[in-house]
């Protein structure tokens, strides 16, 4: 079974998995000998907790080198040693690349509260503490922007006193000129995209763009990053690269990244291979796109283990993850995870992992009855931390390997139903070459604009589609970032 993705990995776009801090918390106590998982409980063929680092290409059962980590879940004091960190910390430079993203979504939430209308000295802290973190911990990293949904909800907009769409826009250029005087490390920075709506994600583009130009700042930024509307809908994601490129801030050295916030949808994931291609065959060889996902880590929270992919030629493309191998009747059961699930008909396929494939069903279903956990109680699951970081390796591996797989269908044209125009017999990988292949920027526009029909049939982010992008904000954006 293939365990190296990063050879695996080819000229797709890039996913990366948004790592939790309950999986660098344990991984990081195990590093540093303070670890509450006992060497007795550790699977016959896992004793070392460090085989689940996949950053790690000596140790790792698997190999992935990139990954997301968020300033938003991280202790923000380089003067302390912090051991839950030591995976992100300690990571070996040369052989792996890590995106960090700035926290952003906290001041939207209310979480960083202050008042970041007037930069009060809560707000400056935070300011000044998060940008030492990225300078010192990443490869790239977003620039600390203001999302502009954090006036919508009330409770956020009183804790941060953001309370119109242009209160974000000036915060976000105040972080912007703070990041460029203060930055240190050869820092390189996403400048981060937001708007709720195409109008206000076309202004917020035209004020941010300049932090991206060479010719007006010494430490200009070196990429993007797509937020709010330019992440949830294809028309305008590609009418704003087209600008981008139009405007000279897409430069091969300069600006060659560009990350999407929180998509990772199986169709989305070629579509920005697609993309990818395209503006590297046409414009910037070094381009690559980007996207993050927490949800093999969230869904395992939620006591949920990937168990199956499914690519269907014009149907719909499918990553499943479910609940159901929860039960305290498994401690003792000692056969291979694979042959107890399908035999027991817990799931009727699953798909094993590098880590699935060589684990028992009770390595996960740990808790015989009667059995109590840390607190001396006996709770509602059979499973303890150990079983969460297991099931977060295996839900990583799925992800990885899912989106990969994806592109390889994808490559052997098999085509999920979304990227297929059934009028024209056009596909989205052959709409988006013939965009980038016309050298006319009005041209390259209008194609996008009549191709409007289809870029409403591609769901965008958590349901949000090109069509809701387009609209002013309501209930549904509020929802758009709970899990990015």
């Amino acid at each position: 079974m293939n365990s190296d993705f990063t050879a695996s990995q080819n000229d797709y776009a890039l996913y990366l998995p948004a790592i939790s801090t309950f999986y660098t918390t344990h991984m990081g106590k195990y590093m540093h000998n303070e670890c509450s998982i006992e060497n007795s409980r550790f699977a016959k063929n896992i004793p070392d907790l460090e085989m689940l680092n996949f950053l790690d290409k000596n140790k790792g059962i698997f190999n992935y080198k990139w990954g997301l980590y968020s300033a938003g879940h991280a202790n923000l004091d380089l003067t302390k040693t912090v051991s839950r960190e030591e995976m992100i910390r300690s990571r070996d430079r040369n052989n792996t690349v890590l995106l960090a993203d700035s926290g952003g979504f906290q001041i939207a939430k209310g979480v960083w509260e202050a008042d970041w209308k007037n930069f009060d000295d809560k707000a400056k802290n935070y300011r000044e503490t998060v940008l030492k973190w990225l300078c010192t911990i990443s490869d790239y990293s977003m620039t600390l922007d203001i999302p502009t949904w954090t006036c919508t909800n009330q409770e956020s907009a009183d804790k941060t006193n953001i309370r119109t769409v242009q209160d974000a826009i000036n915060t976000t250029v105040l972080n912007h000129e703070y990041f460029m005087e203060h930055s240190f490390n050869d820092a390189k920075f996403l400048n981060v995209l937001q708007g709720s709506n195409h109008t206000d994600a076309d202004e917020w583009y035209e004020i941010m763009k300049e932090y991206n130009d060479p010719k007006k700042h010494d430490k200009f930024f070196r990429g993007w990053a797509m937020g709010g509307a330019n992440m949830a809908d294809p028309h305008l994601i590609l009418k704003r690269i087209v600008t981008i490129i139009h405007d000279g801030l897409l430069e091969t050295g300069k600006h060659d990244w560009m990350h999407f916030l929180g998509m990772s949808k199986l169709d989305w994931s070629v579509m920005f291979t697609d993309i990818q291609r395209a503006v590297r065959k046409y414009h910037n060889p070094n381009f690559t796109i980007s996207f993050d996902a927490a949800s093999p880590f969230l869904t395992a929270v939620n006591a949920c283990i990937f168990r199956e992919t499914k690519f269907p030629h014009l149907g719909k493309w499918t990553y499943s993850s479910d609940n159901g191998l929860d039960d305290r009747k498994y401690a003792k059961d000692t056969r291979n995870l694979r042959d107890a699930i399908l035999a027991d008909g817990i799931f009727d396929n699953f798909e094993d992992s590098p880590v699935s494939e060589i684990l028992s069903i009770n390595d996960i279903c740990h808790y015989a009855p009667g059995d109590v956990n840390l607190r001396g109680e006996e709770g509602v699951t059979s499973w303890d931390s150990y079983s969460y970081m297991l099931v977060m390796a295996h839900n990583v591996c799925g992800h990885i390997n899912a989106v990969q797989r994806a592109n390889r269908r994808y490559d052997s044209g098999i085509v999920p139903k979304v990227l297929f125009d059934q009028f024209t017999g056009e596909t989205v990988r052959d709409l988006i070459n013939r965009i980038f292949a016309e050298p006319d920027y009005d041209k390259r526009m209008q194609i996008i604009d009549d191709s409007s029909r289809f870029w409403m049939q591609l769901p965008g982010a958590r349901g949000l589609g090109g069509k809701k992008a387009a609209n002013k904000v309501d209930k549904v954006w509020n929802n758009l970032f709970e899990e990015a």
